[in-house]
Formats: structure tokens, C-alpha cells, sequence
């Protein structure tokens, strides 16, 4: 298929989703070579592309003509998902998380058909969804949660049992055919689920869920629990009720006495009278009302005729946030478990389902959530009157928790944070003064960033940064055989700490990360070099894909010879290469291009030595 075809086609997929039309043809789409070159780029990028699934193959030594093999079993029905092979890798509480990594084929159909899984659903996804989506995060989702739920009474946690391993295989390919009007797509995918998976050397069959490690799970994750999403806004929208809270009658009664004295003022003023005890008492009465009316909430936080249903998702990480009674909040958690076990067949915890006071908080994507009340602020003049403003009460606030910060101290083997003290760090000793300076940032900043968004951010990283910077000075020392006090000194530069290091003859510096560098509040992201809203499916070829279609041994120069990838496992896998593409694969994805004979002698060990030719 040709590509302009191809980016038509693509472009029309939104608008079909979001008018409701089943859209067919995607099994023709997939024809495109395009398509399967550009998941090849965005696959074998990653360092994944050197762990091998349950044939053992990896992304080194791939060729356009494997490729093209891929594609005729695929489009001619002889593709077979193989089992992906099951591996278990430590959860934060200490238990282990089964993690399924495919082959390298299946690898690549996955992220052809995920590619066009994601141009039909995206459009159409809730705005309260924000897991394993592009332009959406933990961060969005809980910005989401501080912006728009302030007077929240009760937050209800609802937690699914093994999501990923309960899926129903059968609802959620009904879900897809809801959209979707292709049978050999739909094929293509139930193979993918019904693949099984390899356990200490046994083909064990799947009946259920979709394996966690493989590319298009967590799209296919999100679909299924769109219903949720959809349910949950018909649901809200039945929910609320009634426009504002209702003023409590005190509160009116004082406003109205206020409201009296204040015509009755400038009635005496009008009549010349200005000056007049009246006045003065007046005055009085007021200000001592207004600290009576100021104790009191101007609107009726238990307003029976007042509700709101606000609720978020990440994945299959599910809080709501109820404005009502408990009651209330647990007429939602029963509704939501019903929905959950009568429609997607899933299963809610008794155990770690509950509804909490929204003052007491609960625990979400990390962060501490609760609300507060804030105390009101000082006297402010404005258009020469003097008042204190009445500050909102029941605002969302994000924390950082303490055991995520002692947690994360003892992880990345700073020392000891209860008794305050800092310890070395032996594995970097290898390491250069700058890689050691920047891991210590790259970790810390990383925390801090992740963390951005609590008020308390800078005050729960002040432990935590002396300990850290201790431990950086520990191991500058022990690796130096010097004190602490005389790798700061050496290290200060003004109010700042920053080592100096060589490029290319010129001096270079990397300064220590400091706290005041953290914007607090914001979501930050970084910026790349791509023109808006065409990442997810533009379809140029890449540099590296130009250089494999161009079929030329990068070593030998032969061009009449059968060309692989080579995936660089080290720098001196490049010992031969020209001294740019050296540069650019300390940067990218380490991959060359070989003819078959010099791909056979770099495994062997016999290509010469890149000092010993002339380049």
C-alpha cells in the first residue's frame, strides 16, 4: 500500500472513532511496509531489544528480509503467536510481579497493531483517564485530582483484583468489535491473548488477562476499562444534584444584620450626620458580627439537596470523590463493584476497597491526598475598605509521604535515615568524579521532579538532601582516599558544588543539584524537536531505517551483500566504526549495519583493530 494511501487512511481513523463508525480495512493497513519500519525503529531503540523472548532471538542481526518474511506469515495466515516467556520481578511491598516478554516477532506485529489501536481509541478515551497514554501521566492525573476536587467529604478506593490477569478474553474482544469491523484484526489480537505463557520450561495456556511486559497490554487495558470510564460519567450525571450549597440560616441572619447596619450608616452620612455616636456604635456592632458570621462556613457543608460525583483513573489505579453523606459514598462503592463484576468480570478487594474521610486522605500514585482547611489570612485593604477575605475550606492538597522518602534513602543506599547518618556508595568507585556527581543528580532530581507537585515538596526533601549530599561526599572520598571536608572544598564554587570535566579540550563543569532548582506545583516536560500532534504516527523512515533499506555494510563498504543489525552491547563493538557514528551511538539506541560475513566476525572477535587501519 502506498504510503500517501496509508497517511490518508490513518489521518481518517480519529474522525470515524469519534462519529461512532465501525472502521474496517485495518488488516490491508497493516500492509504498508512503513507501518512495520517504524516499529521496528521504535522497538529496537530500547534496550529491551536485546532480551530475547522464548526462541531466544533478539534484535541483533535483524535484516529487511526477516522482515519481509514477518509480514508474508502475518498477511498470508501462517502467524503464530508464540507463549511469552514469564519472568517475576520485585514489587515495592516485597512480592513479585509476573512480567511476560514476547519474542521479537510478536514484538513488532504487537506495536504495528497498537499503532492503529491507538489512532481509533485515543480520540475517544475519557478525559479521566490518564494511564498509558501520550500527553497524559501520574502527574496529569494527579494535577486533575488537586484542581477540581476542592470540598470533597469522602474518597473511595476502589482496587481491582490482578487486573492484568483477570481481563476477560472474550468481553474485551467484543469490546473491540464494538469499533471495529475487521475479523482478521480482531484474529490477530485474539492470538495475541490466547498465546499463553512459558514457566519453568512448561507451555501453560491463558485463559484470561493480558500479559504484563508486551507492548500493546496496556492499550488494550485501557479499552477494556474504558467501559468503566463511560459507566462512571453516565453515573455522575445521575449523581449531582443541585447548583450550589445552600447559605446556613445564622449565616444569613448575621449577613442580614450587617446588611442593616450598613444602611443605616449611610443613611446618617447622606443626612450630614457623619459624625454622629450612632455611627461609631454602628461600626462597632458590624466588625463584631463580622467575626461571628467569619466562624461560621458561608455555605452548608452538608447540604442534603447538594452532591458531586468527581472521580480519576491511571490504569487500573481507580479513586472517587464524593461531595455527600457516607451513605452516599457507599451507595458509589456498591454501584461501581456491581458494574465491575456484572459487565468486565472483574473482581473487587474487600480488603483494600474502603471509603475514607477525605480530612484523613489516602494513598494515590504515590502522593498523599487529602484535603484542608486553611486558616484566613491577614486584614487586606481594597478600595479603602479593610476586611479579611474568607480563604475556600476542604481544598485538595498534595503530600509527599515519609516512608516513600526513608524508602527511597534506603533504596538508593545513601545511609541510614532514621539515625541520620550517611554512608558511601562502593559500586561507584569505578566510576569517573562527574558520573558520579551526575548519578547522585539524576536520582535525586528524579524524585524530587516525580514529587513536584505536593506543598510540602521542599520541606520532606531537607532530610534527605543532607543525607545525600553526605553520601556523594562519602564516596568522592573514599574513592580519593581524602576527608569529606576536602572534597567540598575542592568541589565549591561560590555557593555552589560542581566538578570539572574535558570535551573535546574544553573545560565543562556539572554543577550539584540543588532543591531551589525545583519549580514546585508545576508539570514540567521536556521539549523535543517533532512537530505537534504527528508523533504518534508520522511515517517517514528514520536515518537508521534509510541506512538498512540502503543495503551497505557500514564496515566493509559491500553492497552486494545481504545486510543485519548489529546491536552494539558495548563501545568496543564499535572499534571499527568512523568516529561520528561512534558519537551518535554513545547517544541513541547502539545499532550498525553488516553484511552477514562481518556480522559473523564481530561475534568472532576477529575484525582488526580500528587503531590498526587507516580511516
Amino acid at each position: 500500500m502506498l504510503s500517501h494511501t496509508v497517511l490518508k487512511r490513518m489521518e481518517q481513523l480519529p474522525k470515524l472513532s469519534i462519529a461512532g463508525k465501525r472502521v474496517n480495512g485495518l488488516f490491508n493497513l497493516m500492509k504498508c511496509d512503513l507501518l512495520w519500519e517504524q516499529a521496528y525503529e521504535r522497538i529496537a531503540r530500547n534496550q529491551g531489544s536485546l532480551t530475547s523472548g522464548v526462541d531466544g532471538e533478539t534484535f541483533d542481526g535483524f535484516s529487511p528480509e526477516r522482515l519481509h518474511r514477518l509480514m508474508s506469515q502475518v498477511f498470508s495466515g501462517s502467524y503464530r503467536p508464540l507463549p511469552v516467556r514469564r519472568v517475576y520481578i520485585p514489587k515495592v511491598n516485597g512480592k513479585l510481579r509476573p512480567l511476560g516478554i514476547p519474542t521479537v516477532n510478536d514484538r513488532l506485529v504487537q506495536e504495528v497493531v497498537r499503532s492503529i489501536l491507538e489512532r481509533i481509541y485515543e480520540p475517544v478515551f475519557s478525559e479521566h483517564s490518564h494511564g498509558f497514554r501520550p500527553g497524559r501521566s501520574c502527574h496529569t492525573a494527579l494535577d486533575a485530582v488537586r484542581g477540581v476536587w476542592t470540598g470533597v467529604k469522602w474518597l473511595v478506593e476502589v482496587d481491582v483484583v490482578g487486573f492484568f490477569d483477570n481481563i476477560d478474553h472474550d468481553v474485551l474482544l467484543k469490546l473491540l468489535a464494538k469499533r471495529i469491523d475487521d475479523e482478521r484484526f480482531i484474529g490477530l489480537v485474539r492470538g495475541m491473548l490466547k498465546a499463553g505463557y512459558l514457566e519453568d520450561w512448561q507451555v501453560r495456556e491463558s485463559f484470561s488477562g493480558t500479559p504484563q511486559g508486551g507492548i500493546v497490554s496496556p492499550l488494550l487495558a485501557n479499552v477494556y476499562l474504558h467501559e468503566l470510564d463511560e459507566f462512571m460519567e453516565e453515573y455522575r450525571q445521575r449523581f449531582d444534584k443541585g447548583g450550589q450549597r445552600s447559605v446556613p440560616a445564622e449565616y444569613w441572619r448575621l449577613s442580614a444584620n450587617m446588611q442593616y447596619r450598613w444602611k443605616k450608616i449611610r443613611r446618617l452620612r447622606a443626612e450630614g450626620k457623619a459624625d454622629d455616636p450612632a455611627v461609631d456604635q454602628a461600626l462597632r456592632e458590624i466588625e463584631q458580627i463580622g467575626e461571628r458570621r467569619a466562624s461560621l462556613r458561608a455555605r452548608d457543608p452538608f447540604d442534603l439537596n447538594f452532591r458531586r460525583l468527581r472521580f480519576v483513573r491511571y490504569a487500573d489505579d481507580f479513586l472517587i470523590g464524593v461531595i455527600g453523606s457516607k451513605d452516599e459514598a457507599r451507595e458509589v462503592m456498591a454501584t461501581v463493584r456491581a458494574f465491575l463484576s456484572n459487565k468486565l468480570c472483574l473482581e473487587a478487594s474487600e480488603e483494600k476497597s474502603r471509603i475514607a474521610k477525605a480530612s484523613d486522605g489516602v494513598r494515590f500514585l504515590g502522593y498523599d491526598v487529602h484535603t484542608h482547611t486553611q486558616r484566613r489570612t491577614g486584614k487586606v485593604v481594597r478600595d479603602g475598605r479593610v476586611f479579611r477575605p474568607r480563604m475556600p475550606s476542604d481544598i485538595m492538597q498534595l503530600s509527599v509521604p515519609w516512608d516513600k522518602v526513608a524508602q527511597f534513602c534506603a533504596t538508593k543506599e545513601y545511609g541510614n535515615w532514621s539515625a541520620f547518618v550517611s554512608q558511601h556508595r562502593p559500586r561507584l568507585l569505578h566510576c569517573s568524579d562527574v558520573e558520579i556527581v551526575m548519578a547522585y543528580n539524576a536520582e535525586l532530581r528524579g524524585f524530587a521532579n516525580y514529587y513536584a507537585l505536593a506543598w510540602d515538596v521542599k520541606k520532606k526533601l531537607n532530610k534527605l538532601t543532607h543525607i545525600w549530599r553526605a553520601s556523594l561526599g562519602r564516596t568522592l572520598a573514599n574513592k580519593h582516599k581524602c576527608s569529606v571536608m576536602q572534597v567540598f572544598n575542592r568541589l565549591r564554587c561560590g555557593t555552589d558544588y560542581q566538578v570539572s570535566y574535558m570535551v573535546r579540550g574544553e573545560t565543562k563543569t556539572a554543577k550539584l543539584w540543588k532543591s531551589t532548582e525545583l519549580t514546585v506545583g508545576e508539570i514540567r516536560y521536556g521539549t523535543i524537536d517533532i512537530v505537534p500532534a504527528t508523533a504518534m504516527w508520522s511515517l517517514n523512515r528514520t536515518e537508521f531505517v534509510e541506512r538498512l533499506n540502503a543495503n551497505q555494510c557500514e564496515l566493509c563498504g559491500a553492497e552486494d551483500k545481504a545486510c543485519e543489525v548489529h546491536h552494539v552491547h558495548k563501545m568496543a563493538d564499535m572499534k571499527v566504526a568512523p568516529l561520528g557514528r561512534k558519537m551518535i551511538s554513545a547517544r541513541t539506541r547502539k545499532r550498525i549495519v553488516l553484511c552477514k560475513p562481518c556480522h559473523v566476525d564481530l561475534h568472532a572477535g576477529r575484525l582488526p583493530d580500528r587503531r590498526q587501519l587507516q580511516l
